[in-house]
């Protein structure tokens, strides 16, 4: 039987984890961009993310049977609606559909139209007025672009000074909108679902870490570590979410007839009198906690992505066949670029890179900021996270940081 031929769009750490995914599952990978790590594994095909008409015009040529979009650059140029209009199947939300995924303000917006409890916010784009609203907002704030920025573009700011200084840092280099939001004290955790656009499965409930140091201290970042289930979030909770949230959200965008195609995530903080808030959508698998996810998969990714795409998924999924293992992931951040990364064969967890690059010896090098994350599946948390920071000393580079206390509580179950 002749392999399918998969396109995966995007260059970073859940594209290598999708790619490790079909790859398994017997379908042939092309990955764009793809990064150095990516071309160990797949085809790497020389087309940005943005440039959606020649990955259309790739597709065609080279007979994909099907393109999954993760990137959120292709999403918001609207690679869907294109690959849709062309009669190629595609596994991605269309930009319209995706809004609520791209920006924050949108989100925020979303999630107040439609009654969804989420911590008090505000969004401006003068400086002036943003100072002014600071001047009274309670603290801490959380101050953060409306659209992605790498990292660089969100702080938890604890006092006045700090927070203004931060805003005007934003619209100093260019920002256009500013999203504020109270701080909440609680568990984070996101639900993932598979969706159509009409129906949607559960496919896992993740806790997540964002802060850089141990017991959420430091910059708030874009993910530093996570496992899977989330023992702390139960199914009433799950199925909460589920109802109030996902199929609130999903009926409200059929309503706009722009039904969402995809997997869809819902951020969350779980606080401690039992109730959750809701923060943020997200427009597929975090860099994070992809690999996680994935490696507790039992289906096969390609039959299940061509359901949504062709529309037999409702007839087709009632459920999504999870493992009962567990996984936790860590991510290996460096301070500086350059620096020799060593150890990568001795490990045993799974590594799934960010855009890591080799130097003229072909030895791996770091980039400042996120660099691998290491993932371990096992029967248990406790061993999945044993294994995961026995690995975690054995790869060395300079500048190497990384938390100390990703699934730190489940040694006291």
């Amino acid at each position: 039987m002749e392999k399918k031929k998969v396109l995966i769009v995007g260059a970073s750490a859940k594209e290598y984890a999708l790619a490790e995914k079909f790859i398994e599952n017997g379908c042939e990978v092309i990955v764009a961009p793809g990064n150095c790590r990516i071309k160990d594994i797949a085809e790497c095909a020389d087309i940005r993310e943005e440039n959606v008409q020649e990955l259309l015009e790739f597709v065609l040529e080279n007979a994909v049977d099907l393109t999954v979009a993760s990137s959120e650059i292709a999403i918001r140029n609207d690679i869907a609606e294109l690959f849709q209009s062309n009669s190629q199947l595609i596994f991605a939300p269309s930009a319209k559909s995706a809004e609520m995924t791209l920006s924050r303000s949108a989100g925020k917006k979303f999630l107040y139209r439609l009654r969804i409890p989420t911590p008090r916010f505000s969004v401006y784009d003068k400086l002036q007025m943003a100072a002014d609203y600071l001047k009274h907002a309670p603290m801490p704030q959380v101050i953060r672009t409306d659209k992605a920025a790498n990292g660089a573009d969100r702080l938890v700011c604890t006092t006045f000074p700090t927070a203004k200084t931060f805003t005007e840092d934003l619209f100093a280099r260019g920002e256009e909108k500013v999203v504020f939001e109270d701080y909440v004290y609680g568990h984070e955790f996101t639900v993932y679902v598979v969706t159509d656009g009409y129906s949607a499965v559960h496919l896992a409930t993740v806790a997540n870490y964002k802060f850089a140091q141990d017991g959420d201290g430091g910059i708030l970042t874009a993910g530093t570590g996570a496992f899977t289930p989330d023992y702390k979030v139960s199914k009433e909770i799950e199925d909460a979410v589920m109802k109030h949230v996902i199929n609130n959200t999903l009926q409200a965008l059929e309503k706009k007839e722009t039904p969402y195609l995809g997997i869809l995530g819902v951020d969350c903080v779980l606080k401690d009198d039992g109730r959750f808030v809701t923060l943020d959508f997200k427009s597929f698998l975090s860099d994070h906690d992809a690999k996680a996810v994935l490696n507790l998969v039992d289906e096969n990714l390609y039959t299940l992505f061509e359901a949504c795409s062709v529309g037999s998924f409702a007839d087709d999924y009632e459920s999504i066949k999870i493992s009962d293992n567990a996984s936790v992931s860590l991510v290996l951040s460096a301070r500086t670029e350059g620096n020799t990364i060593e150890g990568l064969d001795l490990a045993e967890t799974d590594i799934t890179p960010f855009a890591i690059v080799k130097n003229d010896y072909l030895e791996f090098e770091t980039v400042a900021g996120r660099n691998l994350v290491l993932t371990k599946t096992a029967k248990t948390l406790s061993r999945a996270r044993s294994a995961v920071y026995e690995d975690a000393e054995l790869i060395k580079f300079d500048g190497k940081k990384y938390r100390n206390d990703i699934c730190e509580q489940v040694e006291k179950f």
